[in-house]
């Protein structure tokens, strides 16, 4: 399939209009931002690696029977998924305290949590996407309550999959953000799942491997993201 009009134009992907209308075209790009977009530059091969690694994700779930939008690689960047109709509300699970759960409660850093939590934040950069629950998401439209429980379903089921996939690689699943969108009526899991989205930590010495690396200042992004996706059994 060849893409068309550009539909959106995010941080890091652009999403294209293909000749099917169930389909669109999903495009990693080298950008690379953080703190709502107040830090930004260009890595290089960060849109190749990326793409590869959400795909190599995005068919490991599906294998497990967790309905995904990716379809197929196009390209070393650019990949075909379903065109969902996406709901505006990030689902959060944090096995591990980091970020703004440790800002916010005031908690150890590295703290076991046990079960895992699960928060719903609303994606709005210019409001910097602010956490709510399920009243708000069915008062303001959002998503309706069995829209939420069916995203914390497979949000919890794919917490199963990957910490499983992560500990066995000799890295810890600190937390991760998923959304999600309506293809044929069916709640389906969509956007990205790579080290841009989520924190993952090396068990034994603890170091960064994910966007903290960017955030932080601490070097070798994109390198620290191959030898993630390496662990896995990724190939780039």
């Amino acid at each position: 399939m060849q893409k068309q009009e550009l539909l959106y134009a995010g941080k890091a992907k652009s999403i294209y209009r293909t000749e099917d209308p169930n389909y669109m075209i999903m495009e990693f790009r080298d950008d690379t931002s953080a703190f709502d977009g107040e830090k930004m530059e260009q890595l290089d091969r960060k849109g190749m690696v990326n793409n590869k690694f959400n795909a190599a994700i995005m068919e490991r779930l599906a294998d497990k029977g967790i309905e995904t939008h990716f379809a197929e690689l196009l390209s070393d960047n650019v990949c075909l998924v379903k065109n969902l109709k996406m709901l505006p509300v990030e689902c959060v699970v944090r096995n591990r305290a980091a970020g703004s759960l440790v800002r916010r409660l005031g908690v150890e850093e590295g703290k076991e949590l046990v079960p895992p939590t699960f928060e719903l934040f609303l994606k709005d950069d210019a409001l910097h996407d602010p956490m709510v629950n399920t009243a708000l998401c069915v008062t303001f439209g959002w998503a309706t309550e069995e829209q939420i429980t069916e995203m914390k379903r497979l949000t919890l089921a794919v917490n199963t999959v990957l910490s499983d996939m992560f500990s066995k690689a000799g890295m810890i699943l600190v937390d991760y953000k998923l959304e999600f969108g309506l293809f044929e009526g069916r709640i389906v899991l969509g956007d990205e799942f790579s080290p841009d989205g989520c924190r993952i930590w090396d068990s034994e010495t603890m170091n960064k491997m994910d966007k903290d690396r960017f955030r932080q200042g601490l070097g070798s992004v994109i390198e620290t993201y191959e030898e993630v996706g390496k662990r896995l059994g990724i190939e780039f």
